[in-house]
């Protein structure tokens, strides 16, 4: 399964426009600092936001096949983009009833989540740049 993703500029600004699928759209901006006008996140900022979710997300899903209350489930990841090797630090809180059993069990769910294995497996880049004609001419 392939997913797509394309960013549009919106022009005078550093804000891009999101499509994803064809189906979701998000927008994405610098800080004011950078010459952004803040109104969104930095798209550096979604790679972390992305983990947090799918971890989160992935926890959920596996309580619901074994009828597990998770009770509620939050997931802050703190990214340090300024290392190398860029560091994640995780913490996932829960607040059901669950055994030691368990939550040794929800870890190893959490560690698979598909945008940690995609981060841990390495990622492959195929890039062109292409000019796009503004002008056609015609006979």
């Amino acid at each position: 399964m392939s997913l797509t993703a394309t960013a549009r500029s919106v022009p005078g600004t550093l804000r891009q426009e999101l499509l994803i699928d064809g189906t979701h759209r998000l927008t994405t901006d610098e800080p004011e600092a950078l010459g952004g006008e803040g109104s969104a996140p930095a798209p550096h900022e979604l790679l972390p936001a992305a983990l947090a979710a799918c971890i989160s997300t992935t926890l959920v899903m596996y309580g619901r096949t074994k009828d597990w209350d998770l009770g509620d489930v939050t997931v802050d990841v703190d990214y340090d983009h300024r290392t190398t090797p860029r560091r994640f630090e995780i913490l996932i809180r829960l607040s059901g009833d669950l055994s030691d059993e368990q939550l040794e069990r929800l870890e190893k769910v959490a560690s698979a989540c598909p945008v940690r294995s995609a981060i841990e497996a390495g990622i492959e880049f195929a890039e062109r740049i292409e000019l796009k004609s503004t002008s056609s001419l015609v006979a």
